[in-house]
């Protein structure tokens, strides 16, 4: 099982953090992953200036909700291919 966390803080929110889960838990639904990502919320990230944030595997990522369906196939689905 792998780890998406999704910043929830201040900054993220107020660009649309819960967008990303939302479209980040659709990824998860179509794609039959259910048992292999796992979404959680986390509490500031550090990049406030490049909200929204997303870590996996202990990188940071600026996704946003036009943004993550493409973020999760290039980036988590890849990574559970390997």
């Amino acid at each position: 099982m792998v780890d998406l966390k999704i910043c929830v803080g201040s900054a993220c929110h107020l660009k649309g953090s819960y967008d990303v889960i939302d479209a980040f838990k659709n990824c998860v639904r179509t794609r039959n992953v259910s048992g292999k990502v796992e979404i959680k919320a986390a509490f500031c990230l550090g990049h406030c200036t490049e909200a929204v944030s997303v870590m996996f595997m202990d990188k940071i990522f600026s996704v946003n909700k036009e943004t993550a369906d493409k973020f999760f196939d290039e980036v988590v689905m890849e990574s559970l291919r390997s």
